[in-house]
């Protein structure tokens, strides 16, 4: 009879499809049930099957209610409703249905013990475990191997090995036989540390244990493990000895390895080995092929990931949301967002309902892409789609709006966020204050720096990083000291990217003593220096005119001749302490494990801007040529170096030339490139010339700014016509480009060599009323010195120093030189002023 009922419940659930007809089911058996009076042990019965078929609001709403039809739920059907629970991830849940069962005097067994304490586990409560566990013991269960596994695999998911090992040696002072599942979680455990020789030592002792037989389970664990850290010919040993001893592969151990080989850039071979599945009857499933597809995409062959996708779907495989996010990934990481964004619409098109990595991948790749427009429309179908409780989102979107600049947008989107209940982390914090620093704004930087520690979020050495990086830029260097003081209280140690940080910063302010100091200490504190770090270094020693210190440096670097004077290699041991300090850089690069065999293109582009710098253009034109014949790709950097270097050097033709060369190969000249072809022919004396190639820009779609404008009017001014400079400062004003210091300087130094000293005083009060700065100020006094005695020698040798701190012309970009050019005129007009007071 029992029988009979059971099988007809069972055929009265697989009818429900929704929960309106199963709630319907229910509300008609209970209709009968106070119709008939037939035996309450039906609600029992149903109970467990909701249980078992995983319809667990309905098992959920019988449990509740069964008291008023006079029944009790039997053990039996609550440990089936409490384990379901547990399956499904309702640990939470599976704790309430617990407390109830006590409440209502049903004694558990070992069994509940076991899912309960996996449910405390599941959740993170493995403290709460080991005291259910004690209460257990008290009350007289004793706990089979279930049970202590399950507290193992607790003490592994926290990554707390010695916790789990405590466990182990609780079940032998208990008398508990350790069994395969307990060594296995204990190898899981290792390899999730990244202890993979510690995990084979288990799976040595699994072998000697009595009773226990090393399984497939085992040795994927271990393998798994090996593939993860990359160690990729451990994991082929115990691959092979596992079919040694008569195991079979299996989809697990095949996807390990196919992921290990992806992961360590061996694509083809995970490809390979997809194909050998056959051999061992295997299918390859769709984590196969995201693997495949996402090792191909990591290597940019985007390509072959597509050819990947085209296997699964031969294969009857669909590709899955996870599928179509790899490849997402893979587009954008490489910079094909246009494709990326193609790829979105088709997978709308065949119904995949992308989700919160698929929607935050795109947005990020919207703003690296600058369309503002569409990652705004995206944010807004993101919200609505009711993702507003994802920090992945929210950070996603700040960060976006911070990269572009976009500071009032980033902050009331990390209003809106509080608001929907959504709480900031660190990451939100910091990349708000880092997004401060990049435009500048280093105080409101420190602001949200105060907002994060008042809601007890410590800042992270990431953060602090870049808080150094904002000092420097907003040139608030007082403050420095105190913030370093403070990572040190905090416990904070400086990192390379710290290191990195104070030595550009230092750098950029032209004190290479402290640079060199940030250098040695980042040395003794056991740091390998960078190629980013010393290209920085050499890069400063050549602005700063000290090209046989920066040659010497990047002889370490690259491997070329710079043909240096060898005697003067040995001067520098017995003189300059400057020099010194550089001998000491380039010892620690023989000593350190640093390999520059292969240096990218920025070492390469600052080799060849050095040997310019020296005067050696044709040297730096056959080094050039000799790393074309390798992989080395000149890129618009490379091209205007040289043509710069050639320019400055009077090679004005073969400049022309450079300019045609990198047209052939696909690259657009700047405005930077074409700067520094102004500036070789107004030195050469082509001013007419230059004159024609300054009206053509806008023909190239080149818009010219105070740099260029300002190369012509030095130009004009010193061939003796400041009236046709003059005029040019008009069509600058017109154009709403502000004149620089060079731009006046040129144009007062022109005058005052035709003798016009009224339009030269003109010209200076019009300087001074433009512009109230310090270093304009002092130059203004100087200059007015200059014009009222009719100095014209003076004036010349003020003008020269100006160009020598502010080149108007160059291979930095004119952002780039606008930034640096107040702090370096500074120096030399303090040094100019003082040396005029001594005459």
């Amino acid at each position: 009879m029992y029988d009979e009922t059971r099988s007809y419940l069972n055929e009265l659930a697989s009818l429900c499809k929704n929960n309106y007809t199963s709630f319907l089911v229910l509300d008609e058996l209970v209709r009968v049930y106070k119709d008939f009076k037939f035996s309450p042990l039906v609600f029992d019965m149903i109970l467990k099957v909701y249980a078992e078929k995983g319809m667990v609001k309905n098992a959920l709403h019988v449990f509740d209610n069964m008291g008023k039809y006079g029944r009790k739920p039997s053990l039996r059907s609550c440990n089936s409703l409490l384990s379901n629970l547990v399956k499904r991830g309702e640990s939470y849940s599976a704790v309430l249905v617990y407390d109830q069962m006590r409440r209502l005097d049903i004694v558990p067994d070992v069994f509940t013990c076991a899912i309960m304490i996996n449910a405390y586990c599941k959740a993170g409560k493995v403290e709460r475990a080991v005291e259910f566990v004690k209460e257990m013991e008290k009350l007289g269960f004793e706990l089979n191997a279930i049970s202590y596994n399950s507290l193992v695999d607790g003490y592994v998911s926290l990554g707390d090995i010695e916790g789990a090992k405590g466990v182990l040696k609780f079940m032998s002072e208990k008398g508990v036989m350790r069994n395969k599942v307990t060594f296995t979680l204990l190898i899981k455990g290792y390899c999730k540390q990244c202890k993979v020789e510690e995990a084979e030592k288990v799976l040595r002792e699994m072998e000697k244990e009595d009773g226990v037989v090393v399984d497939e389970y085992a040795y994927g664990a271990l393998i798994d493990g090996y593939c993860k850290v990359g160690k990729m010919g451990d994991a082929i040993r115990v691959r092979d000895e596992m079919l040694k001893v008569g195991l079979k592969m299996n989809l697990f151990v095949c996807n390990s390895l196919i992921n290990g080989y992806c992961k360590n850039g061996q694509v083809h071979e995970g490809e390979r080995l997809l194909m050998c599945m056959r051999k061992w009857d295997l299918k390859p499933d769709s984590y196969s092929y995201c693997t495949l597809v996402d090792g191909y995409c990591r290597d940019g062959l985007s390509s072959k990931a597509f050819n990947v996708c085209d296997q699964m779907l031969r294969k009857g495989i669909e590709p899955t949301v996870v599928t179509y996010n790899t490849l997402l990934k893979g587009l954008c990481r490489a910079g094909d967002y246009k494709d990326a964004l193609r790829l979105w619409h088709l997978m709308l098109q065949r119904g995949v309902t992308p989700n919160e990595v698929g929607y935050c991948t795109l947005l990020d790749g919207l703003f690296k892409m600058g369309d503002f427009s569409r990652a705004s429309i995206l944010w807004d179908d993101i919200l609505a789609r009711g993702i507003n409780k994802s920090i992945y989102a929210f950070n996603t979107m700040i960060n976006g709006l911070c990269k572009m600049g976009e500071m009032d947008g980033a902050e009331e989107t990390f209003k809106r966020m509080k608001e929907l209940g959504c709480k900031p982390d660190g990451i939100t914090y910091r990349t708000l204050s880092d997004g401060y620093c990049k435009v500048g704004n280093v105080e409101e930087a420190f602001k949200v720096k105060e907002k994060m520690e008042k809601e007890e979020i410590f800042p992270s050495i990431e953060m602090y990083n870049s808080l150094i990086v904002g000092l420097f830029t907003s040139k608030k260097i007082s403050t420095l000291i105190d913030l370093l003081a403070e990572m040190d209280t905090r416990g904070l140690s400086p990192n390379v990217v710290t290191y990195g940080a104070l030595i550009a910063g230092w750098c950029d302010q032209g004190r290479l003593d402290k640079a060199f100091s940030a250098y040695f200490e980042m040395i003794g504190k056991g740091f390998a220096p960078n190629v980013i770090i010393c290209s920085k270094i050499v890069s400063s020693l050549y602005r700063l005119g000290r090209i046989d210190e920066a040659n010497m440096l990047l002889q370490k670097m690259v491997d070329f001749d710079l043909v240096l004077d060898h005697r003067c290699l040995e001067d520098f041991q017995n003189t300059d302490i400057r020099k010194l300090d550089c001998w000491k850089i380039a010892d620690t690069l023989d000593e350190s494990a640093i390999k520059f065999s292969l240096p990218n293109n920025v070492v390469y582009n600052i080799a060849m801007a050095g040997l310019c710098k020296s005067g050696k253009v044709n040297d730096a034109r056959r080094f050039f040529l000799g790393l074309s014949h390798g992989s080395f790709t000149p890129d618009n950097f490379t091209y205007c170096t040289l043509i710069h270097g050639f320019s400055a050097a009077g090679y004005v033709n073969e400049a022309f030339n450079l300019r045609d060369e990198m047209v052939k190969k696909g690259l657009v000249p700047n405005i930077t490139t074409y700067n520094a072809l102004l500036n070789g022919l107004c030195k050469s004396g082509y001013l007419d010339r230059a004159r024609r190639l300054f009206d053509k820009l806008h023909l190239k779609g080149l818009i010219p700014n105070v740099v260029t404008y300002n190369i012509l009017i030095d130009g004009y001014c010193k061939s003796g016509s400041p009236r046709e400079a003059l005029d040019l400062r008009g069509k600058m004003l017109k154009e709403g480009i502000s004149p620089s210091i060079i731009t006046y300087s040129s144009l007062i130094n022109g005058f005052c060599k035709q003798g016009d000293v009224e339009e030269a005083m003109k010209l200076l009060n019009e300087m001074k009323a433009s512009n109230v700065d310090q270093t304009i100020a002092t130059f203004s006094k100087l200059v007015e010195g200059c014009v009222q005695h009719g100095d014209v020698k003076k004036m010349s040798k003020l003008h020269n120093m100006m160009h020598m701190a502010c080149p108007s012309a160059g291979i930095t970009s004119h952002k780039q030189t606008e930034l640096s050019e107040l702090s370096n005129t500074k120096e030399m007009l303090d040094s100019y002023t003082i040396s005029e007071a001594a005459c």
